[in-house]
């Protein structure tokens, strides 16, 4: 079978080493880093890198065998030299929207972008139109979109067994960028994508976090999202670890400690009580690598000219949900109507991003 080349931009922790951190981590299955799901991956050859600093190159090069003559401090330089057919992009967002845009137009028949998309919905619409116009398959690092747990939860969701869904609710600690990228991505996945009407929310932190149009720290915030197809999602900061649940007319399935533990419970009579939810057993499922499941989307993608389960709109109406929570907070809670327009909201923090466990 065809193999495709692959490019790594990038070379930090989602770049390449965060595996090195989750090693005893129940949730999560190896591989998880954008270089070792293509190293891993038989029909993919990992060609080159490139990072503005070259000791963490040669760490990786050391690590998935890409020789010093195709590591690359210009990562243009190595776009032209190596024509890479995949290119991963796992900067950070400030950095991400000129190089996805820059692989689009040189060549890069598929992208995989870790989140979050971009900086600015300015850039995340340029992003768009440059995948677009050039015919770029595309993936966003939002990896629980391929998280054969969830595939098995929006399975039951969709099934009808518990009816219509009505509600959708997330526990998270986390940030906008970091963390709600995944919450607002998997929201949208659980509700096949169905478009969002409008949000509301709050940032506890966003006097702290945002001065003007710039935000210099990536804020936490929660609030609500109302969807076309009458699903509301809340989205709630709590010390919970991550754990999401799906409310449907006749029951519920949630993830439990960040995809750790599964339920499901349907809706019964009970003798002495009228009807009430009761727990079954959740279906077995196998557990895999998310990552490893996104490149072979892509190279699924690549094989049959057919679009991935994610693909840049997808990517887009996430980033659209962060920058329309955080207008929400700037504007006291009002409900910001989507699409949104004319946000001039940009992510600009002035410290620098956590450095990479090379071992």
């Amino acid at each position: 079978m065809k193999t495709y080349r692959a490019a790594v931009i990038g070379c930090s922790r989602m770049g390449a080493f965060i595996d090195n951190e989750v090693t005893d981590y129940q949730a999560i299955r190896l591989p998880y880093s954008h270089a070792a799901g293509f190293y891993t991956d038989g029909r993919i050859d990992l060609i080159a890198c490139s990072d503005l600093r070259p000791a963490v190159m040669a760490k990786f090069g050391n690590r998935y065998d890409v020789p010093i003559d195709q590591q690359y401090i210009d990562y243009r330089e190595m776009i032209e030299k190596e024509q890479p057919d995949i290119v991963s992009v796992a900067t950070q967002p400030e950095q991400r929207a000129e190089i996805v845009i820059y692989a689009a137009e040189h060549g890069a028949k598929a992208i995989y972008a870790e989140k979050a998309m971009a900086a600015s919905m300015d850039e995340a619409s340029t992003m768009v139109e440059a995948v677009e116009r050039n015919g770029v398959f595309f993936n966003l690092g939002t990896n629980r979109r391929w998280h054969t747990g969830f595939d098995k939860m929006k399975g039951i969701i969709d099934s009808g067994e518990l009816g219509r869904l009505r509600t959708l609710i997330v526990y998270s600690n986390g940030t906008l960028f970091n963390t709600s990228s995944h919450n607002f991505d998997l929201i949208l996945r659980l509700n096949s994508d169905h478009k969002a009407e409008w949000v509301s929310a709050h940032l506890p932190n966003g006097e702290q976090t945002i001065e003007g149009d710039i935000a210099y720290e990536d804020p936490a915030g929660q609030g609500m999202i109302q969807f076309e197809n009458g699903v509301m999602a809340h989205a709630l900061l709590s010390p919970r670890s991550s754990e999401w649940e799906a409310i449907c007319e006749k029951g519920t399935v949630t993830c439990w400690n960040n995809g750790w533990q599964w339920t499901v419970r349907h809706q019964k009579q009970i003798p002495g009580w009228r009807t009430g939810l009761v727990e079954d057993t959740f279906p077995q499922f196998e557990r895999a690598s998310s990552t490893a499941n996104l490149i072979k989307d892509l190279v699924q993608a690549l094989d049959t000219g057919e679009p991935t389960r994610g693909g840049v709109r997808c990517a887009y109406a996430s980033t659209e949900l962060i920058f329309a929570f955080m207008e929400s907070h700037l504007r006291n809670g009002v409900r910001i109507g989507l699409p949104l327009e004319g946000s001039r909201l940009r992510l600009h923090r002035k410290r620098e991003p956590r450095q990479p466990k090379l071992s």
